[in-house]
């Protein structure tokens, strides 16, 4: 490419990128989906029901349009089928809760060059007990669970297996997943005590208080209680650093059967860690509020499950929105 070809409209685009993504957080914090439903409103319509300023929420709602995120007809706003699938609260794969918690990031990652040279996190410790921002993150959580459960599920065989251990499992939305699809297994999730209403409302809503536990646990401090068929470990791994990922995937393997499965689900890099792009932005993510976690390579994941006694480790590949990936491995011998 010569001189002359180069063009910085790919780096301005980049630049100014937060400028849709806030445009987006608006329109998810002000509910403007909802609001609109499957019905066609002007720009008054919508600021009567927001009780907001009548140009402030057109010039919103032309954003939104222009984003291919509504669609104007003469002076009526409606949604297209993206926004109605996935930004209409009643909607069954809702995902406004992890776009309001990425709204909750924005600070921190406005921080991101103070965290790059002073190597620690700048994410506001408090903003994990803020009852509105963890609701966000656990429920944000379920509804990317929701829309890759049924992906991922079938393409594990967990038909042998009795008893899950869900590491991590926050709402429950895999073990509820994991148990629909076989019938005769149990689960429990081990996680945190403040995670356990969301957890056992989400189960209520599946019915499968029989069949699926939690146990308030601080699995990187605690023992690991009971014996398992299959360990389900979902994007908890990227939380710690490589020391504290060791510990738990040992808590994990000690606490399955010979010839047990652990399954670790996470945002896995290439080898060299440059790449895919996701994964890699997700390490700085994670340097912004946290001590020591990061995205891991293939390769970095497997050294940590063949050094706990994990063996026959395979990739399984699927189509995810973030590049995220699932390893499985056979504790010990099979039976």
């Amino acid at each position: 490419m010569t001189l002359q070809e180069l063009n910085p409209g790919n780096i301005l685009k980049t630049s100014g990128s937060y400028w849709e993504a806030c445009t987006l957080h608006a329109g998810v914090k002000l509910d403007v989906f909802s609001i609109i439903g499957n019905k066609h409103l002007t720009q008054k319509d919508v600021a009567d029901k927001l009780h907001g300023d009548q140009k402030g929420v057109e010039m919103l709602l032309n954003a939104l349009s222009a984003m291919g995120l509504l669609e104007k007809n003469d002076n009526t706003y409606s949604n297209t089928p993206l926004s109605s699938t996935f930004l209409v609260r009643d909607a069954s794969r809702y995902i406004g809760h992890i776009v309001k918690h990425h709204h909750h990031l924005v600070d921190s990652w406005s921080r991101l060059d103070v965290a790059v040279k002073s190597g620690q996190p700048v994410r506001d410790s408090a903003a994990h007990t803020d009852e509105e921002r963890r609701e966000s993150f656990l429920m944000g959580m379920f509804n990317l669970a929701m829309n890759l459960a049924p992906i991922i599920v079938p393409k594990i065989d967990l038909s042998k297996c009795r008893h899950l251990m869900d590491m991590g499992g926050g709402p429950g939305t895999y073990s509820i997943h994991f148990c629909l699809i076989n019938q005769n297994l149990k689960a429990t999730i081990i996680d945190l005590p403040s995670t356990r209403p969301f957890a056992e409302k989400t189960i209520a809503k599946f019915n499968l208080q029989d069949r699926i536990d939690f146990k308030s646990a601080d699995y990187l401090e605690q023992e690991v209680e009971g014996i398992y068929d299959a360990a389900w470990l979902s994007h908890i791994l990227h939380g710690e650093g490589p020391q504290d990922c060791r510990k738990i995937v040992g808590k994990a393997v000690s606490a399955l059967k010979p010839g047990g499965l652990i399954m670790i689900h996470d945002f896995i890099l290439n080898n060299t860690m440059d790449g895919p792009l996701f994964p890699a932005l997700f390490s700085l993510n994670m340097l912004l509020g946290t001590s020591g976690g990061q995205s891991y390579s293939e390769k970095q994941l497997t050294a940590m499950l063949s050094d706990a006694g994990v063996g026959d480790i395979r990739r399984i590949y699927f189509d995810s929105p973030n590049d995220s990936g699932i390893l499985t491995g056979i504790v010990g011998p099979a039976q």
